[in-house]
């Protein structure tokens, strides 16, 4: 009996002592989006902060692709041994819920990672040209119910994370707008800066130095509370608009076979960096994107609450 069961004693010691040895290696944070987007640079800050703490380099390896796809793709396919992480934002929840509005089989689904840590949630922010003829929300609302379908707004796709809370806030009001997608963020806010859509949406650090110019001015915010970059800036629920919650969120996933131990030991220290290493935090205060910090179990709840949202506006807009 003994030399039956001593094969087992030895890999369950051997699993002890690599989970207490992680990282023994390079780490792979994946983010499935260009350079210099909105989920890059907080993935670049954590894994600066995880290497120094670490003593081992953390590579940040954007593969960008598809919405999101490729590289949530490639997460979901790497071995999961913590050597390889997911930085991504709500396209986890959008792309699968908007392949299956069209009968498609989803390249990933949320239950093929688990969540580690949520670094940031900023609200999105609608805003026009600062000429346009409305001054607040409830004046372009009051317009847009005159004119059905005449006032344009850009976004950075079909179901992207600018074309939900603009859908939400107009469900909300009863009013419909006519939706030109572009290739991005940008070239949506620039959209709006040449005339050629009334409107986007956009988180306050991607729009906060076109709003200190005066070349866009903001109308309403979809967080439950003002934003502290933007604090005469009124949320959506202030205004009467129902049901209008939207985050442009940044979390670090594992996928979802990954041993507890090696999750465990990952969330420690991404709590270390991001509570207590003053690098990071001035890092993404420089950039405008305050640190909204949870560990696993307050992000599971988070992400259980925005995937219901994200699905009932993915199927409101239909196909």
């Amino acid at each position: 009996m003994f030399w039956k069961m001593a094969p087992c004693a030895v890999l369950l010691a051997a699993g002890a002592v690599g989970a207490q040895e992680f990282p023994a290696k390079v780490v792979d944070v994946t983010v499935p989006f260009p350079p210099g987007g909105a989920a890059d640079s907080p993935a670049r800050f954590l894994g600066e902060g995880l290497a120094r703490l670490w003593k081992q380099p953390v590579v940040i390896n954007n593969r960008a692709g598809a919405g999101g796809g490729v590289g949530t793709g490639y997460a979901k396919r790497a071995a999961p041994d913590g050597y390889t992480l997911l930085v991504t934002n709500p396209g986890l929840l959008s792309l699968p819920e908007s392949e299956r509005m069209f009968d498609r089989p989803p390249p990933f689904e949320r239950t093929d990672f688990q969540p580690l840590a949520l670094l940031v949630a900023d609200p999105t922010v609608i805003v026009v040209k600062a000429d346009a003829p409305w001054k607040t929300y409830d004046d372009l609302v009051a317009d847009a119910r005159k004119r059905p379908d005449a006032i344009t707004y850009a976004s950075s796709g079909v179901y992207s994370a600018l074309h939900l809370p603009i859908e939400m806030l107009s469900n909300s009001a009863g009013v419909k707008l006519r939706h030109i997608p572009y290739k991005g963020g940008g070239p949506a806010i620039t959209a709006v800066l040449s005339g050629e859509v009334a409107m986007t949406a956009g988180v306050p650090a991607a729009l906060a130095q076109h709003i200190k110019s005066g070349a866009l001015r903001p109308l309403v915010n979809t967080g439950t509370r003002r934003h502290p970059a933007l604090p005469d800036v009124p949320t959506a629920a202030e205004l009467g608009y129902k049901d209008v919650e939207f985050y442009l969120w940044i979390g670090l996933f594992a996928p979802a076979n990954t041993p507890e131990a090696v999750t465990r030991k990952i969330r420690q220290d991404v709590g270390q960096v991001v509570q207590h290493d003053p690098a990071f935090a001035q890092r993404m205060a420089g950039m405008g994107a305050p640190v909204d910090y949870r560990d696993a179990p307050a992000f599971k709840d988070f992400l259980d609450k925005d995937a219901a949202r994200i699905k009932a506006a993915i199927q409101r807009i239909g196909k």
